[in-house]
């Protein structure tokens, strides 16, 4: 298999170039990555449909990937709960060799075909559940192995790669295919398949917690409220909402510990969308 990802960079002698060229090449490289998404926008579309189908029956959402493909699919994961106000449970980030691949690289871990499958399985893993296969070559033995796996046990699969008719598509039911072409660095898909990934895997959480009911207009009105930030955010959309005082809405706010249920108190129980 050809993989584009790792054909030569169309640019040569990177040592030599100044601090100022090798940005401006860097961000022209990386200019390509949303037009690149955006060929891609009806695969994702079709894979989103079915991810709210399942997950309005119970089913989770979880990621499967190595190095940095594992670590952007355990950061979209972890982002869900303080972001949407959703369960921990819902959207489920694993990586080749655990938590310490968090961090640190995990010789060969990558390499097990069977592993990602013993991982899925101590999340009882089972047909109302979603996997995606995480890998920008499409190869990662892991990731192609845990897929193949899903499939045999009858789970949805889908995939994100930056490599055509890779084998990691062969084993995804909605495959998803970002063509980002060579790296400005031969080979690092940190770059610009990273950055795709990190793309399409926003696009996916975001749609779909919105179509599970998540975000009303277009506020996160189930966030948590872990920080002042978040706090002060929560209070200034119940001062629109309901044309109160700052001191009022951070109240009321803090009174019911979520954005909904501080509106729902005010409209004379009428219920806001949810899940």
């Amino acid at each position: 298999m050809q993989k584009i990802t790792e054909q030569p960079s169309p640019y040569r002698h990177l040592e030599q170039m100044s601090v100022g060229e090798l940005l401006r090449h860097i961000n022209e490289e990386d200019k390509t990555v949303p037009i690149a998404v955006e060929r891609a926008i009806p695969a994702i579309e079709r894979f989103v449909e079915v991810l709210v189908e399942k997950m309005n029956e119970g089913g989770r959402l979880f990621y499967i990937g190595a190095g940095t493909s594992g670590r952007l699919g355990i950061l979209d994961a972890s982002e869900c709960p303080p972001t949407f106000g959703v369960p921990d449970s819902w959207v489920v980030g694993i990586i080749s060799g655990g938590d310490t691949a968090i961090r640190k690289a995990v010789e060969f871990a990558e390499d097990d075909p069977s592993q990602a499958w013993n991982d899925l399985k101590r999340y009882f893993i089972n047909e109302q559940d979603v996997v995606v296969g995480i890998a920008a070559s499409g190869t990662t033995p892991y990731v192609v192995g845990g897929l193949k796996a899903c499939q045999e046990h009858g789970i949805l699969t889908g995939c994100i790669t930056s490599n055509p008719n890779a084998p990691i598509s062969q084993y995804a039911d909605f495959p998803i295919e970002v063509i980002t072409g060579p790296e400005f660095v031969t080979g690092s898909t940190r770059m610009k398949a990273g950055t795709a990934q990190k793309l399409v895997l926003n696009m996916i959480s975001t749609t779909a917690m919105i179509r599970l009911g998540r975000v009303l207009d277009n506020k996160m009105v189930d966030m948590q409220l872990s920080n002042a930030k978040l706090v002060e955010r929560g209070a200034k959309i119940l001062m629109n909402a309901l044309h109160l005082s700052y001191d009022e809405a951070q109240k009321l706010l803090l009174q019911y510990g979520s954005v909904r249920k501080a509106l729902e108190s005010r409209l004379d129980g009428e219920l806001l969308p949810n899940v």
